[in-house]
């Protein structure tokens, strides 16, 4: 998958663990993956169960966590103090822990950046479950069933990105559901105390009719180890998915969606900057544009123009981000003799692009730029690698850029090297 990919997490009926190993699976995670999570675990007696299901008509990936003997964690609060507290309403059974599960994420096969947000993710658990209960977190234990579940879904629902092929996670807000849960201490408000502070900072969702708890402890813990806050404010859906929770309410579908984007930089807010000169030497006209360019301007664009007094001037129009608009504007009074300049503020629109390079058959790298145009691809060499090769070789500019084309044209993207390669020439401005 495109390294400029990155993932949306939309919680509007919440999120649980298996929720999103669920969405994870549908967004198109290889299918041996996660029942082979387990064993790299050390936990090899724990199943993993993949199906397809409906949720209020939306079908959905549904993944259940069978525990050895084939116990399966149900909905509701699971975490619980360890089991010398002297609490007489602690469940009884086995408990493990958090400490020893963090031992477990520690010792997996598993890569160091799965290991240490799976490991933050445990300790949050356990502050928050300490914080809750007025115990030290060391303190916190799960009964075993609910051990072997979270470790399955901690540590897949952070691996599943790295099988997607996706760095950047974000998220919308998060639903919290109304009225009451079971727990071991008894019945507690929507949302439970843990998942309440481990909410804390995030962006909460109000309204809509998700009933009943809809956000778990671990689905909790894991938007905050993975989400980098909200979505850019442009971006294109490449993929949906939809993972399904436990429970299935006939009102509305109790799904986690999970959206695989990509960034429409072709698509935003620009400011132009404009202005008028009469009294500057069309020499430096050059260095203007080069100035411009440097301060963050996506394109610089002069022509001739008559002024009062049927003077010959130029115009200067110069395209740049909002964020780079006064630098741009502050290079242009640097940089020209104006007086003034006129500010826009208006919508780019281009046609999607990719930039790659290859080596010709003589060595020399060349960068390629090719825009997805509705009549299929368009591929052109940047304009500075052909001019070095013209001044090289001693051939005509235009040759050796249909050249290029037409061999860049049979190589394709595939054959690509880090844009750049073997060349030092000042990349062109977009």
């Amino acid at each position: 998958m495109s390294a400029h990919r990155f993932a949306i997490m939309d919680p509007a009926a919440g999120i649980s663990g298996d929720m999103l190993l669920g969405a994870l699976v549908d967004a198109g995670a290889p299918p041996d993956w996660l029942p082979g999570l387990p064993a790299r675990l050390g936990i090899p007696d724990t199943a993993v169960e993949i199906e397809t299901t409906l949720r209020c008509g939306v079908r959905a990936a549904k993944v259940t966590v069978r525990a050895p003997g084939g116990a399966v964690e149900l909905p509701g609060e699971f975490h619980a103090p360890a089991p010398d507290d002297a609490d007489p309403r602690r469940p009884h059974g086995p408990h493990r822990h958090v400490a020893e599960l963090v031992g477990i994420v520690e010792r997996a096969r598993i890569s160091a950046r799965t290991r240490e947000l799976a490991v933050r993710a445990f300790r949050l658990l356990a502050e928050a479950e300490g914080r809750v209960h007025g115990i030290a977190p060391e303190r916190v234990a799960l009964h075993e069933v609910g051990a072997f579940d979270a470790l399955v879904d901690i540590v897949g629902g952070i691996e599943g990105f790295e099988q997607l092929g996706v760095g950047a996670v974000y998220s919308l807000p998060v639903a919290l559901g109304t009225g009451w849960v079971r727990a071991a201490h008894g019945a507690l408000p929507v949302p439970a105390p843990a998942t309440a502070v481990l909410l804390e900072g995030l962006d909460l969702a109000s309204g809509g009719p998700v009933t009943g708890e809809c956000t778990t402890p671990t689905g909790a813990a894991l938007l905050r180890v993975l989400s980098e806050g909200p979505p850019p404010a442009r971006w294109r859906a490449v993929r949906t998915a939809w993972g399904a929770g436990t429970r299935n309410p006939p009102g509305y579908p109790n799904v986690l969606r999970l959206v695989l984007a990509e960034a429409a930089a072709e698509a935003a807010s620009v400011v132009l900057l404009a202005t008028d000169l009469d009294d500057l030497s069309p020499e430096y006209l050059e260095p203007l544009r080069d100035a411009l360019s440097a301060a963050g301007a996506l394109d610089v664009q002069i022509w001739s123009t008559q002024m009062k007094k049927g003077r010959i001037g130029f115009r200067v129009e110069a395209l740049a981000p909002p964020g780079q608009a006064d630098a741009v504007a502050e290079a242009i009074f640097r940089h020209s003799t104006t007086a003034g300049l006129r500010r826009f503020t208006g919508e780019r629109i281009t046609l999607p692009r990719d930039e790659w390079a290859f080596t010709t058959r003589e060595g020399s790298g060349v960068r390629m730029k090719t825009v997805e145009a509705p009549g299929g691809p368009r591929t052109k060499p940047e304009y500075d690698d052909v001019i070095a090769l013209a001044r090289r070789t001693g051939r005509p500019a235009h040759e050796i850029a249909r050249e290029l084309r037409e061999e860049a044209g049979r190589r394709g993207p595939a054959e690509a090297v880090p844009a750049g390669a073997g060349t030092t020439a000042p990349k062109e401005s977009a």
